[in-house]
């Protein structure tokens, strides 16, 4: 039996940017980074979908930031199988990619991170951790190219590539290994979960200032601000898509809290936040239902039940 022991989530990172992308002009720099953060989750989510289906005994620990001997490193994908840990490095490359003289490029020539050192780097760290652990379990890792529209030229002859249209029999092939978990393999999962940390150390966040972010409620689907408040509904004015008002106002909500975690929430924030599209009385209501009411009249604010 498979059992999925830590999903993935989308990074704090990758939410901040995704809302300041809708907020504010991001540079040319942090688009291009959100827009690198996004695709990749994207290809990960992919592969989780898959590697959730497998019928044989497994572990799987999805998107591990883990730390040994002060360096830091990530793990996209973390099987734990009877006497050996499998780890995939998951790249949602898309276009025609070369390797050449020990460097990775896409066509014509653009240099990119090579995707094998970088796989052999979290290799090394992963078994010193797992020394420090005391296990010495055999540790396979690949690289994944997960889009159907990824090439590779001159691939080194060996190299742990699963490419697009060998996936499907890869995992066919895992599925047929005998496996057994022990209590042992449970152990080591929960270690692994709980040395996880959730903030890396390497975020790419460009600072911002509340009283210059767009204000409003973005529409969920087309990300536009067109969202029209009729009645206990939005309703976007450019995509038609809706939604009751309770749920747009707890989406922008959300969105304060991600941008502005140490801020405390308040009837007038929300109702400016929201660019004043609904009442001061139904975001009180919202708050009420949702969130934890603390003080009284204008001292009070909500926080997480």
């Amino acid at each position: 039996m498979t059992i999925l022991y830590k999903s993935r989530s989308k990074s704090s990172e990758l939410n901040t940017l995704e809302i300041l992308n809708y907020r504010m002009d991001l540079s040319n720099k942090n688009k291009q980074h959100y827009f690198n953060l996004k695709k990749g989750y994207e290809g990960e989510v992919i592969f989780d979908l898959l590697t959730e289906r497998l019928d044989c005994d497994c572990l799987i620990l999805n998107d591990l930031l883990l730390e040994v001997n002060n360096t830091s490193f990530q793990i996209d994908s973390l099987l734990i199988i009877q006497g050996k840990i499998y780890f995939y490095e998951v790249k949602n490359y898309e276009g025609d990619f070369y390797y050449e003289a020990d460097r990775f490029y896409k066509k014509p020539k653009y240099e990119v991170v090579n995707p094998f050192t970088q796989l052999t780097r979290t290799e090394s760290l992963l078994r010193q951790l797992l020394t420090s652990l005391g296990y010495s379990l055999q540790i396979n890792s690949f690289l994944v190219f997960i889009h159907p529209n990824f090439n590779l030229y001159q691939a080194p002859l060996n190299a742990p590539i699963i490419f697009p249209n060998q996936i499907k029999a890869y995992l066919n092939n895992l599925n047929s290994k005998p496996s057994k978990l022990t209590e042992r393999h449970m152990e080591l999962a929960a270690q692994l979960f709980s040395l996880h940390k959730n903030d890396s150390p390497y975020t790419q966040i460009p600072t911002y200032d509340y009283d210059r972010l767009r204000k409003g409620i973005i529409c969920p689907q087309c990300q536009s601000f067109s969202m029209l408040v009729i009645k206990q509904k939005c309703i976007c004015h450019n995509c038609e898509y809706q939604e009751p008002k309770s749920n747009a106002v707890l989406s922008s909500i959300r969105e304060f809290q991600v941008l502005f975690p140490n801020e405390k929430i308040s009837t007038n924030i929300i109702y400016e936040w929201c660019k004043e599209m609904v009442s001061k009385k139904s975001i009180r209501r919202i708050l009420s239902n949702h969130f934890e009411t603390v003080g009284v009249r204008q001292w009070t604010y909500y926080k997480e039940k």
